[in-house]
């Protein structure tokens, strides 16, 4: 077709930083450049052998379509990860909603309560942050209200700063703690700030709490535990469980939310097929593999932040996830040094790639534990 129909949407969605970066990287691959990828978060690390082993034995002689909802002993399974993790109890038939990843769960998020007040058309989310909050507003009609966040401020979006009157034409303000790109963990009286702020003005307290189980200091808290009522948490077993591939997540909350999101869930979807889905009950249901992973995480962020100190970079939040917040080098911009790295066969993320993060990369633990090591000695080189 000629003059093929768009939502216009798509112009508005700034392109990928990184399409130039996945050329070059093409290029030097083409050319034999042995390349150490920090860029997609993405881990290396296999999958835990019980997990696959769940799979599998699941696997039904005659495949039928999951239910929207999901199994009973999934939702039971996340009701109890929430309990054992975060002391917070939730009703697994009217709280708890099973998804295909976190991703598609954020996108989805804000069509469920488009509309539903013609005043409220705002959706606050962080800058820099993850960019599907921003891609699921405009696609629901809204408008994002990127609040930039600093390491000044600890990276926290405040409600104060947004004002009364931006707060009360919002229908959803993300939370995203621990914070992706740069690691930044939330205090419960910061939490606390923004839940009274949802009661007071009527918006929706929509936590990304992918990251709960990458940590290693002070053990983050979710949302929940502070407040149930006006907020829902997305949870996700891609990082805590190297799961990344079998697409399955949760959200649960305020049970009137919930039931919202519930409706508008058997629309565009269904849930993960029944033997992700029992996978997943699995991983909600062992907290140990996830310990382990972490210590994996722990090791390279040790490696990775004693190079650092040694090569005179900064790196800011960095408290959590498995994501490093590196301050470039004076003289360089944030894509400028990305390609830089690359030449060394380093894949580094420009902070712009997540909006406001300029004068920043982002460094996804990705590769294992013996290939940072490598990468670390090529680094070297670039910062020699």
């Amino acid at each position: 077709m000629k003059n093929v129909p768009k939502n216009p949407v798509l112009d508005q969605i700034p392109t990928s930083l990184m399409t130039a970066l996945d050329e070059k990287k093409r290029e030097l691959r083409a050319a034999g450049k042995r390349l150490f990828d920090f860029g997609l978060g993405d881990p290396k690390e296999p999958t835990p052998p019980f997990l696959r082993e769940a799979l599998r034995a699941a696997v039904p002689d005659v495949s039928q379509y999951p239910s929207s909802t999901g199994p009973l002993a999934l939702r039971r399974a996340c009701a109890g990860f929430l309990e054992r993790r975060f002391g917070v109890r939730v009703d697994p038939e009217k709280q708890v909603v099973p998804a295909t990843g976190a991703k598609e769960t954020i996108f989805h998020l804000t069509l469920a309560f488009t509309g539903g007040d013609p005043r409220r058309t705002k959706v606050l989310m962080p800058d820099p942050g993850y960019p599907t909050y921003e891609v699921g507003a405009r696609f629901a009609g809204l408008e994002p209200v990127k609040v930039p966040v600093t390491v000044g401020r600890s990276f926290l979006l405040e409600p104060e700063e947004v004002g009364d009157e931006v707060l009360s034409r919002t229908l959803v303000f993300w939370l995203s703690y621990p914070h992706n790109p740069t690691g930044a963990m939330a205090p419960r009286a910061y939490l606390e700030r923004v839940g009274r702020a949802a009661l007071r003005h009527g918006f929706v307290v929509a936590s990304d709490e992918c990251y709960a189980d990458l940590y290693f200091g002070d053990r983050p808290l979710s949302m929940l535990e502070v407040q149930v009522e006006n907020v829902v948490a997305i949870h996700s077993c891609s990082k805590r469980s190297g799961m990344t591939g079998y697409r399955s997540g949760f959200l649960a909350g305020d049970p009137d939310l919930v039931a919202v999101l519930k409706r508008a869930r058997s629309h565009p979807g269904v849930a993960s097929p029944d033997f992700v889905s029992a996978a997943a009950a699995a991983a909600w249901s062992d907290d140990a593999h996830a310990a382990e992973r972490r210590e994996v995480f722990r090791h390279k962020r040790d490696r990775f932040l004693a190079f650092f100190r040694e090569a005179g970079l900064r790196c800011e939040g960095s408290d959590a996830t498995l994501y490093l917040w590196v301050r470039v080098p004076a003289g360089h911009t944030s894509t400028s040094w990305a390609l830089a790295l690359l030449e060394e066969g380093i894949v580094v993320t420009p902070g712009t790639a997540f909006g406001a993060g300029e004068g920043h990369v982002r460094v996804a633990l990705v590769p294992t534990l013996s290939e940072c090591d490598e990468a670390i000695a090529a680094w070297r080189r670039v910062q020699s």
